[in-house]
């Protein structure tokens, strides 16, 4: 019994089974909703966060100029 279903067997978990579990998932998403990505607002976020950070890294540079002089020039 189990050699005469065997093969289809086979087949339909390999091939059908994947199809059908693509195609059902796309007929579940909205028409017209593209995958989703970043939000405008959390790029702008990581805009002002990388500005913050440039001004710490430029007030870090002026203390250690301040202090150490020839920071700059080790390696």
């Amino acid at each position: 019994m189990w050699a005469v279903l065997e093969a289809p067997l086979i087949v339909f978990m390999v091939v059908v089974v994947p199809i059908w579990l693509v195609l059902h998932y796309r007929s579940k998403r909205p028409p017209g909703v593209a995958a989703p990505s970043a939000p405008e607002s959390d790029q702008g976020e990581l805009w002002m966060t990388a500005r913050r950070m440039e001004e710490r890294i430029r007030t870090l540079e002026r203390i250690l100029d301040a202090d150490h002089p020839t920071w700059r020039g080790r390696a």
